[in-house]
């Protein structure tokens, strides 16, 4: 299981367009992946999901993966996540 701490420097935080852009990259892969922020644990594969968790600029979240392509996974997603707007 792969874990990596990241901040959130998108403008409005992670509102409707960017977490979907990242549902919809998290779901290309195999590996279970997980979202924590403030002690609430999220799959990054459910849009609605992820909203709950209320994510603005400045926040850090966890993620958690955990599968055959672990790896791939974290590294498409960290550059996702710094290339989101």
């Amino acid at each position: 299981m792969l874990k990596k701490k990241i901040l959130i420097n998108i403008k409005n935080g992670l509102h409707i367009r960017p977490a979907a852009k990242l549902v919809k990259e998290a779901k290309k892969f195999k590996s279970e992946i997980i979202i924590e922020y403030n002690k609430n644990i999220v799959n990054a594969k459910s849009l609605f999901k992820l909203q709950t968790l209320g994510i603005i600029q400045g926040n850090k979240i966890n993620i958690f993966i955990k599968g055959k392509d672990e790896k791939y996974a974290l590294k498409h997603l960290l550059n996702i996540i710094k290339k989101l707007k």
